[in-house]
């Protein structure tokens, strides 16, 4: 579904989630000559931090501020310069002032399963209307017009409120807008395109070492904040929707 494609637009939920699920890929479409532009919902305020020098930042709110030059680093890294905060002038509707939707939270349901957690504050990205969240991310889409929007699959890869809200305003504003809307999914199978680029691995790297306060990359490897270790990741897929 990419073969000729000359813009795309990734949505994701927080800083990191896109050089941690689609970093080689936007790299690799960049360094093609795509049009690759990132809108990212929340600036992760709500995130842990890995314990070190930057862990003082936990449940600050300067650590909005950290995620969002960390998200920056991570993205010149990648070869992605035109970065979109949802909310802002260019993906809000534009009969509505600028906002701020604030990270969440969220609390482990079973290993590998996010849900909702108790404590959301008012102006979270899950608390607000499906309605509202949609027409901010039209609006972007109406700006740029991708050729293909990319965002989690329906339970937000692994169940985090802010990625299912994102992936459903995400879908919500494509089909009103009429543009392909394809499904980020872990492995290969039936209706879905699987990239893989292993040349990509040191960019990948260099670019997730800019989120300091959320891991720590340990040769192939990152350990998120919470422990967790995976391979750093340079193939996805994608499936229409």
């Amino acid at each position: 579904m990419l073969r000729g494609a000359r813009s795309v637009l990734f949505v994701h939920a927080h800083p990191d989630d896109e050089t941690i699920g689609t970093g080689a890929l936007m790299s690799e479409l960049a360094a093609r000559g795509v049009r690759v532009c990132l809108l990212t919902a929340t600036r992760g305020e709500q995130g842990e931090v890995v314990p070190g020098a930057l862990s003082e930042l936990e449940g600050t709110s300067a650590l909005a501020d950290q995620r969002e030059r960390e998200l920056h680093g991570a993205t010149t890294a990648l070869g992605v310069t035109e970065r979109f905060w949802l909310g802002d002038r260019l993906a809000r509707a534009a009969d509505r002032e600028p906002r701020r939707y604030r990270d969440s939270g969220m609390v482990w349901v079973q290993a590998g399963l996010a849900g909702p957690a108790p404590d959301a504050a008012a102006d979270a990205l899950a608390v607000a209307s499906l309605t509202e969240v949609a027409r901010d991310v039209a609006a972007l889409i109406a700006q740029l017009q991708p050729e293909l929007v990319v965002s989690y699959d329906h339970g937000g890869g692994y169940g985090h409120p802010d990625h299912v809200r994102t992936r459903e305003a995400a879908l919500a504003a494509s089909r009103d807008s009429g543009t392909p809307f394809a499904e980020i999914v872990d492995g290969p199978g039936p209706g879905t395109d699987w990239y893989d680029f292993p040349g990509r691995l040191a960019t990948v790297t260099a670019a997730l070492r800019c989120h300091a306060t959320q891991l720590s990359v340990h040769g192939e490897f990152i350990v998120h904040s919470g422990g967790q270790r995976e391979r750093i990741r340079t193939a996805v897929g994608l499936r229409r929707v």
